[in-house]
């Protein structure tokens, strides 16, 4: 563990110091888009951030390949040269993206090959524990097809997602958490081996996104951009693809006892099955969410919009920090939920939690269409929001002196009106998305987020 928790902060370490150079270097070649009709933030803001994270995970990688236990992941198995190759790839294509603003198809293109880059070189799906079934082999082509759909899915969930600041990174991260302690007890507690690589990418992965979000919290100093957003998802999807199908029931000593017993026993076989979905499942909805509704309007899956899943939470009325907190909030639930029931799945307790928990959830959810009002006595104590009813006009007790008499030019001309000011309800401030002028001149959006 304490080598894990070294290439972790080494990872962060690098990522937190590389990120001022990175922005700086942003600035002056240009990679600040202008603000689109779709953005949240009020202020060109520099993006290629995922250049500093690249660079964190060449150090956590290099900083493990010297730490002699973790050594044995680099000597015994090159998944870690398969996700760095495909890392390599989609990163370069996230930079070209960030600059130049490259089309949807294209990156859809790069990000089928890095994936089969990563297959190429044994980073794939071998087989498929199946509830009911067991161990299901997979061929060559059916292995590839999964692994490539893992990556392609995951990459554009979390690059969906990637809307409000810190928000990829902060559920990436937590979600994250998760895999990794799941990961490290089948490694760890169970002795399997096969579990080492996912161990440590996961790691890798936390080390990223901590190392990135200081800079990134609101308000932004500077942009992952796809850059960032597309690296993080592969190797979210690299560490699930590599515990897959990784597990032998026969190993974990499952078989025995009662069959009730080996039932509740089998789940951690299983549960590289639902923990790779759960990690993603928030950023999975808001996918399909999108796509749905885009192809619904007759519009391309690629069109950018406003409604994902952040945009609806600022519209009904909560401020960006409480949106991304919310988001953090699910991202746990789902993730930690999925792991502690993989731990001890006949306890009623975990499921009578997790039921409580997401009532809580809701319950934050809907938070601003609830505005409580203070009582009539109380009126003039809390803040304007709060009154349900107006003050009563303040009454003088002598009577003022009478207005003069106006002129019949002054009742004739008409008094100017004051400006028109537009009100959109259910917007929070500066951090609302409400309707923004666009400067004449600007070019048409070709964001594909």
């Amino acid at each position: 563990m304490r080598e894990y928790l070294l290439t972790l902060l080494i990872t962060a370490a690098v990522t937190y110091l590389l990120t001022g150079p990175v922005r700086k270097f942003a600035i002056v070649a240009g990679a600040m888009p202008e603000i689109r009709a779709r953005d949240v933030h009020r202020e060109p803001t520099p993006r290629l951030g995922g250049i500093a994270m690249f660079f964190g995970l060449c150090a956590g990688l290099l900083v493990a390949d010297h730490l002699q236990n973790l050594n044995e992941v680099f000597a015994k198995s090159n998944e870690p040269r398969a996700l760095l190759s495909g890392a390599a790839l989609i990163w370069l294509i996230g930079v070209l993206d960030d600059k130049f603003e490259i089309d949807a198809l294209i990156k859809l293109g790069g990000q089928m090959i890095a994936a089969g880059v990563m297959v190429v070189q044994g980073l794939t799906i071998l087989w498929l524990p199946v509830p009911g079934v067991g161990l299901v082999a997979v061929t060559q082509w059916q292995g590839t097809l999964l692994t490539v759909a893992l990556v392609v899915i995951t990459i554009n969930a979390v690059n969906f997602v990637d809307g409000l600041d810190g928000l990829a990174a902060g559920m990436v991260c937590i979600a994250t958490a998760a895999f990794f302690m799941y990961a490290y007890r089948i490694w760890y507690g169970y002795g399997i081996e096969a579990a080492a690589p996912a161990t440590l990418f996961a790691a890798i992965l936390m080390g990223m996104c901590l190392g990135f979000l200081p800079h990134n919290m609101h308000p932004a100093r500077i942009f992952m951009g796809d850059s960032g957003s597309m690296l993080i998802g592969l190797v979210l999807a690299g560490s699930a693809i590599s515990v897959t199908g990784q597990i032998d029931p026969d190993r974990l000593n499952l078989f025995s006892g009662s069959e009730r017993s080996t039932v509740h026993q089998m789940v951690p076989a299983y549960i590289p099955l639902l923990l790779p979905l759960s990690i993603i499942a928030i950023p999975a909805a808001d996918l399909v969410l999108a796509i749905v509704r885009r192809t619904w309007r007759g519009q391309s899956p690629f069109a950018a919009d406003r409604g994902h899943l952040h945009h609806r939470l600022l519209e009904i009325g909560h401020s960006h920090s409480r949106a991304v907190l919310i988001m953090y909030f699910w991202s746990a639930l789902i993730g930690f939920g999925v792991l502690a029931y993989s731990v001890n799945s006949a306890s009623m307790w975990i499921v009578l939690g997790v039921v409580f928990l997401s009532a809580v959830g809701l319950v934050m959810l809907l938070l601003p269409r609830f505005t409580p009002h203070a009582p009539r006595w109380a009126q003039r104590f809390v803040p304007p929001r709060y009154r349900r009813y107006p003050e009563p006009p303040a009454e003088s007790e002598e009577a003022g002196p009478e207005p003069a008499e106006t002129s019949t030019e002054a009742l004739a001309e008409p008094s100017p009106e004051p400006a028109a000011v537009a009100v959109v309800p259910g917007l929070n401030g500066a951090t609302a998305i409400g309707h923004r002028p666009r400067a004449a001149g600007r070019h048409k959006d070709k964001s594909y987020g």
